[in-house]
């Protein structure tokens, strides 16, 4: 599904990783109830544990974000040990074969970097859980670089973006991301943003400002193909 719309053609598609490229409840609901019961066998947070949808709905956030929408009130010593529990039983996880890539990814990503087109990926995650799933998940090969908040300490995926775009000598780019923040990278970046609406982690209205939207993953190697063909 898609704006009908002609794209420029690109040098490079940068990927957001949640909700883009990882479905990522295959991976979080068994962490997500691990990472409160341990918090709770360690005094640091008493209530039940949150829903593993009220985690995923905050996917694109900072990690203090997160914990500050999901853990209101909770000290600053007990977000810190939800960071380290986070990513420990994150990257457990998926050495025991936990988290699915979306259906399509694998292939795609390889179709795209055969028409000649640079990958990188640009995630608010931390940079050892993307760069274990690209590790886990065999896609090292594809991409030319990650880029997480957590290893450039970026307050926000425009500056990371803008970070990778300068790094590389990017001029334009596709920003691919299921999250509002995404679109703001790319726009605020000047170059096009385009929405994934099959992950669903978002409000309804999370994407009403992206340049074109897909429900499936495939979709990107036919608009590469429309762009190419449009020079």
């Amino acid at each position: 599904m898609t704006t009908g719309t002609t794209l420029k053609l690109p040098e490079a598609l940068i990927f957001d990783m949640d909700g883009t490229l990882l479905e990522t409840e295959t991976l979080l609901t068994g962490v997500n109830q691990r990472l409160f019961d341990t918090l709770r066998e360690e005094g640091l947070y008493m209530e039940e544990a949150p829903p593993v949808s009220a985690l995923l709905s905050c996917l694109g956030m900072l990690l203090e974000d997160i914990w500050k929408t999901i853990m209101p009130g909770n000290s600053e010593e007990a977000r810190e040990r939800a960071d380290e529990l986070l990513l420990q039983y994150e990257i457990e996880g998926l050495a025991a074969g936990e988290g699915e890539l979306y259906p399509g990814v694998a292939a795609t990503l390889a179709a795209l970097k055969e028409k000649g087109v640079k990958l990188f990926v640009a995630s608010n995650g931390l940079e050892q859980y993307v760069r274990k799933i690209v590790e886990h998940k065999g896609l090292g090969h594809l991409f030319t670089d990650l880029y997480s908040a957590g290893e450039y300490n970026t307050s926000s995926k425009v500056d990371l973006v803008a970070m990778l775009m300068k790094k590389h000598g990017l001029t334009s780019a596709w920003m691919v991301g299921d999250r509002s923040s995404d679109i703001e990278a790319a726009h605020g970046n000047g170059i096009v943003g385009i929405g994934c609406v099959y992950a669903g982690y978002g409000k309804p209205d999370e994407l009403a400002k992206a340049d074109a939207v897909i429900a499936r993953f495939e979709e990107l190697a036919d608009m590469l193909d429309q762009a190419k063909a449009a020079v």
